[in-house]
């Protein structure tokens, strides 16, 4: 279990985190969703004890992270995937870990296997890329078996295969009992993996609440209507106190009226139905509708965007050399 209370983080005038409060509950799968700059990295880091608060207090299963005496059998954490010696191992890296608390290792072979690492376990680190080096990172959270799983962004950089890997090891693990704490971009993905939300934005906790009671709250319930008398089904509708709006391709949307009674009054008034289907939101739709408000960033139209683009860099001249990097993003790959 996590549990935060009035966790706050300055630097300087900048709140990165103003008194929040949850409380992460093993058993289930918890997303933590927030736009750039929101405060998720912060609040990672001030669990795992890389940043202090300016104040209140978090807590891991009941301890500070940094009281547990034996943090890698309390809590596994995947932060920053590269966070390693570029010329050890990928063996060698967790048999190092393992060490320090005293892990056998047998189970540095167990978690090699559990990954996937079986092929680049001999190999540097450094070369890895950016696939390998989630799935290396994935490996040491659980190299102690814990209680507890933070990971930010755990399937950056994996191929399908590999996503679906991590989303059915959140879920077993959550099954086991373990607290599962995990952030992401992709809403698809936490829509499928996780069972209960908390959204950040502006260092404010906005939401925390199971993922579907998060839709629910966040979008109006709405029914597709497909009619060839749609101007007179509009009409009865609206009668009734329901709102009704026209698609360009004829299909009526209905909100205040569930599709029961929509059947119910149609039938009742002789019109045809070619189609009659409640809409539900997704969870990008709902977290964006909550979160329009607390991006770094916004378009001309208020929407969510890309940052503004910097002027365009002169070209390289005799005392501004010219580098080329290449990243490796095929996770099949280890350089």
């Amino acid at each position: 279990m996590i549990e935060a209370k009035g966790l706050s983080k300055r630097y300087g005038t900048k709140v990165a985190v103003d008194d929040v409060n949850f409380t992460v509950a093993p058993g289930k799968v918890t997303g933590f969703l927030g736009p750039n700059g929101a405060g998720k990295s912060t609040t990672m880091r001030m669990i795992m004890a890389l940043n202090t608060p300016s104040a209140g207090s978090v807590t891991v299963n009941g301890k500070p992270y940094a009281k547990h005496r034996a943090p890698l059998g309390e809590v596994g954490a995947l932060l920053e995937a590269k966070a390693i010696h570029p010329g050890r191992s990928a063996y060698n890296h967790l048999r190092a870990l393992a060490a320090t608390h005293r892990i056998p290792k047998a189970r540095v072979d167990q978690v090699i296997a559990m990954t996937g690492l079986e092929s680049v376990a001999k190999k540097r680190a450094g070369g890895f890329s950016l696939g390998m080096g989630q799935r290396l990172g994935i490996a040491t959270a659980l190299l102690g078996d814990p209680k507890t799983l933070i990971l930010d962004e755990p399937v950056n950089g994996l191929d399908p295969d590999g996503v679906l890997w991590v989303r059915n090891l959140a879920k077993f693990l959550a099954s086991e009992g373990r607290t599962v704490f995990l952030s992401s971009h992709l809403m698809s993905e936490v829509a499928l993996t996780a069972d209960h939300v908390i959204v950040i934005g502006k260092g404010k906790i906005l939401a925390d609440a199971p993922v579907s009671d998060f839709i629910a709250g966040q979008s109006e319930r709405t029914v597709l209507v497909r009619t060839p008398d749609g101007g007179r089904l509009a009409e009865l509708v609206r009668a009734g106190g329901a709102t009704v709006t026209s698609s360009d391709d004829g299909a009526l949307r209905v909100s205040g009226m569930d599709a029961p009674q929509i059947g119910d009054l149609a039938a009742a008034e002789r019109v045809a139905l070619h189609e009659l289907t409640p809409q539900s939101s997704t969870l990008e739709e709902a977290y964006m509708a909550l979160t329009a408000d607390s991006v770094e960033y916004q378009t001309g139209d208020g929407r969510p965007g890309e940052p503004p683009q910097a002027a365009p860099s002169p070209p390289p001249g005799p005392e501004s050399p010219a580098t080329a990097t290449a990243t490796e993003t095929d996770e099949g790959s280890a350089r």
